[in-house]
């Protein structure tokens, strides 16, 4: 019997690895697209704040997901859920999770709310964002930060294991 081109094992890699750019690739962006639009037009945040939301949730989590599966279905092909590398991508995808639902999908509705109270109260004037609204985008920058090195190290983890 011939053997297949590529195996479905490789399918499924391909596609682990396909799920993680899409879903955070954006995600380092985020901290060049904020302060540019903040100085070019702040009056365009709401609206920039309403695509992160939509975002994280039509496009990160879902994309978390997939992740979450086909690394479930490497690590059992595999037989490695006991090696390092597995538990740390498992442990990582429950915290990006948890980070996506618990704190930045409310935080960026308050956000949203803020920068279009900011926006309302300058009437035609310079718009003049508010300290609460500074002090929610500086917690989101340290907490993407953070995630952002989760994210970066736990590739490295991935791309350097050894397999046993």
């Amino acid at each position: 019997m011939l053997a297949p081109a590529v195996a479905f094992f490789e399918i499924v890699l391909a596609v682990h690895i396909m799920a993680a750019v899409v879903a955070f690739g954006v995600t380092f962006a985020y901290p060049i697209i904020f302060p540019v639009v903040e100085k070019a037009d702040p009056r365009a945040l709401p609206a920039v704040h309403r695509a992160q939301l939509a975002i994280g949730q039509r496009l990160i989590q879902p994309g978390l997901g997939v992740v979450l599966i086909a690394g479930i279905y490497l690590a059992s092909k595999l037989h490695e859920w006991g090696a390092f590398y597995v538990q740390w991508g498992l442990g990582a995808v429950i915290v990006i999770g948890a980070l996506g639902g618990m704190f930045f999908a409310p935080t960026e509705k308050r956000m949203i709310e803020l920068s279009t109270r900011d926006v309302a109260a300058a009437g035609d004037g310079e718009v003049t964002l508010s300290a609460e609204y500074r002090a929610a985008g500086r917690k989101v920058a340290r907490v993407g930060g953070a995630m952002s090195v989760l994210i970066l190290v736990t590739i490295y983890f991935m791309a350097t294991h050894t397999g046993g």
